[in-house]
């Protein structure tokens, strides 16, 4: 057990996996290079650590200490109780779910790896906000994709604000990257995959028509939001597929894009 220790002095350097948490940019590089992300409110915490991800130090509020008192006893990291107002100090915000853990990252695995045994997975290209890949991974794991993979310029997963939106998820659903892209969607193909890429043009078609939830192996890539999947990207698959569209609209939000398609790839 680690017994709990109150910090007073937002300077003392035990806080410092905490500093900056919005400072987007300073975090993109700092966690991947020092090997560390953040974990952020009760469940996400306890899903991390279920995940088999070792934590390098807790940080709660007062209030929380005994909602948390069992991890704590577990726990065999350094556990820091602030007051409210230091912890936003420290982090810049109002850390309103009282609960922090900064946890080790694992080494991520190679597609190849990922991909054995799987049967459905998503191909993620260009995705770089937090929200959206954070939706994305809580639909992959809700609706039972196997695996996800990512271009080399889509988000870290791993980012405090996709894994708060995931709600813990990204410990779920395996996930790697590829490389060089578009080039490694070979690595797929050569697996087994068919690789849909998902397009709103009007070329495409209908994602029920193909009925993909037949076919022994699925890939389904999406792209970011707005500007969807490059052409080389489109090009690579082998059927473009659209989820067809009414009253007008041209397309959907990609997190809520990919929830549909999810539900047709996986259901019978």
């Amino acid at each position: 057990m680690s017994e709990p220790s109150t910090i007073t002095d937002p300077a003392d350097p035990r806080l410092g996996d905490y500093t900056g948490l919005t400072d987007v940019e300073l975090r993109r590089w700092r966690e991947p290079a020092e090997g560390l992300f953040i974990a952020e409110g009760e469940k996400v915490i306890r899903r991390a650590l279920a995940a088999g991800y070792r934590m390098r130090s807790m940080l709660l509020t007062p209030k929380w200490l005994d909602v948390m008192a069992d991890v704590i006893a577990e726990a065999d990291a350094p556990v820091h109780v602030v007051e409210p107002a230091l912890a936003e100090a420290v982090t810049g915000y109002h850390v309103h779910r009282g609960a922090l853990a900064s946890m080790e990252r694992k080494p991520l695995p190679d597609a190849a790896t990922v991909l054995v045994g799987a049967r459905r997975v998503a191909v993620l290209e260009g995705l770089v906000d937090h929200t959206n890949l954070g939706a994305i991974f809580r639909s992959a794991a809700a609706l039972g994709m196997d695996a996800v993979l990512l271009s080399p310029d889509c988000a870290d997963p791993l980012y405090r604000r996709a894994v708060k939106v995931s709600m813990g998820a990204v410990f779920a659903v395996p996930y790697a990257r590829l490389a060089p892209w578009p080039a490694a969607l070979d690595t797929v193909r050569n697996a087994g995959f068919t690789l849909l890429a998902l397009t709103p043009a009007d070329s495409a078609v209908d994602l029920a028509t193909l009925a993909p939830q037949r076919l022994p192996r699925t890939a389904l890539m999406l792209g970011a939001e707005g500007d969807g999947l490059t052409r080389p990207a489109i090009a690579a698959a082998d059927h473009p597929v659209r989820i067809p569209m009414a009253h007008g609209i041209d397309s959907l939000n990609v997190g809520a894009a990919a929830a549909v398609a999810f539900y047709a790839v996986t259901t019978p």
